[in-house]
Parts: C-alpha cells; structure tokens; sequence
C-alpha cells in the first residue's frame, strides 16, 4: 500500500478572495494554486494521473494550475470548456466529467481529450458519429453508478459488461477503463466500498479481453475521497477545492 503524508489573460485584479474561510488577495489565491498542485503531485504515487475538476474556475485559475505542472483539465459542462479552451488551447489535456448531453457531442469532438462519463449505447454512438466527422477517435471511460442510485448518472454494475461489449464495435470510439463517483458522503471511508466495487468490475472487464477494448484508466476520487482512492486502485484522481479552493458561484 502507498503512502501518501493562447489568448491574452488580463491583468488580475487585487480584490479578495475566500479560500478554504481565509480572505486573501487575488495574486496570493493564484500562487496557493500552484503551491497546491506541486504539494498535490508530489504526493500521487508513481503513475497517477491528476485531473483537476475546474467547474467555474476562471482562465487565470487553470493558467496558475498549468504553470505549475497540472497536465488534464476536467470539465463538468461543454459550453464552459469551451471558453477556457478558446483561451488556452492545447496546454493541457482536457476531459469531459461531467454528464454529457447528446446535443453537446459535436462540441464536445472538437475540445475534448477523453469523455469520461459514457453511460449509454446512445451516448457513445453519438460521441462516434461527432469524431467521425472530423477525422479523429475519442477515448472514454465508462461511467459505473457504484452506489446503484436511480438518480445519478452511470450505467449499473450489472450492465456494464455487456456495454462495453456493445461499444467496443464502434470505430471512433474507445474504451480506456472506468470512471465512478460514488454516493456522496462527508466520510470519505464511506466511500470505499464502492471504489473497491468499481475495481473488481475493472478486472473483471479486463479479465474479459474484448476486442478493441484497453482497461488502462480507473478514475476515482475527488478532494475529499483520493486518498482511499487510491488505497482501492484508482490511476487518475479528480480534484477540484484542494487545488482551487472553494468555489464561488457569484
């Protein structure tokens, strides 16, 4: 087991800003940025990917994070990607983790490195038609609803193999491995029962050795849940607060 202990940016304005309860300046809040991801990647052991989550992040924020070796950018919402893309450009990878919406799919093609919430046989077929027509092939991971909760996204356990079988015969499509979230609780080792669910069915697939089909990302964990993540076999992690900060949705 591991130990873990392009576009012109305007000047930053020097108002203040709440992180983690403490009123700092815009300047210093973009250093604890990079101080983070350096602490962050420090810590990962040999071979985790980081994803940072920048749901409402400004370009600033995910330029700060780049800087300071941050290399995948996760986005929750196509159109948002899409301005800070136009800004930054290839810098960094880019992945889809949040619920993409079919009519979003051309979009999508066009900005993302990997798409890491398909769930359906509709969904990716659709991914498969956008990428088709621009000459290129999408890596996804399979989103897995570990919890088995009917509100939430993800295809059930159950299922999984027999989708993944299903999309494995598109061309412009690949599966790279699986993705979960998990139910939400304030313990993170409430959460590990479902990583360590997540990862059996990842060998299980694996195990299986489909055609066209390469289990090589397990994507687990968030701020509050990497680090038993990781304990369960997670390879990339999804951070957002602990590299921004809290957000503001003002």
């Amino acid at each position: 087991m591991n130990k873990y202990d392009g576009a012109l940016i305007p000047e930053i304005a020097l108002y203040t800003a709440t992180v983690f309860g403490v009123l700092i300046s815009d300047q210093r809040r973009l250093e604890m940025i990079g101080e983070n991801i350096k602490r962050i990647l420090s810590e990962l052991p040999e071979g985790v990917q980081l994803v940072a989550a920048a749901k409402t992040r400004s370009v600033e924020e995910i330029r700060e994070a780049i800087q300071a070796g941050l290399t995948i950018i996760g986005h929750n919402y196509v159109q948002e990607a899409e301005r800070s893309f136009e800004a930054i450009g290839p810098a960094a990878k880019w992945h889809m983790i949040g619920h993409l919406q079919s009519n979003k799919a051309k979009k999508a093609a066009k900005i993302f490195d990997m798409v890491e919430t398909v769930d359906s046989l509709k969904l990716a077929r659709t991914i498969d038609r956008a990428c088709q027509n621009i000459g290129r092939t999408m890596p996804v991971l399979i989103e897995i609803n570990s919890g088995e909760e009917p509100q939430k996204a993800g295809v059930m356990p159950s299922d999984s193999l027999a989708l993944i079988r299903e999309i494995s015969g598109l061309v412009n499509v690949k599966v790279k491995g699986l993705m979960t979230m998990g139910p939400f609780t304030g313990d993170p080792e409430d959460a590990r029962p479902y990583f360590r669910r997540t990862k059996s069915l990842f060998d299980e697939i694996e195990q299986a050795h489909i055609p066209g089909v390469e289990m090589k990302h397990l994507s687990m964990g968030m701020s509050n849940s990497y680090r038993v993540a990781l304990e369960e076999g997670a390879n990339m992690v999804r951070i957002g607060t602990r590299i921004f900060g809290e957000r503001s949705y003002a």
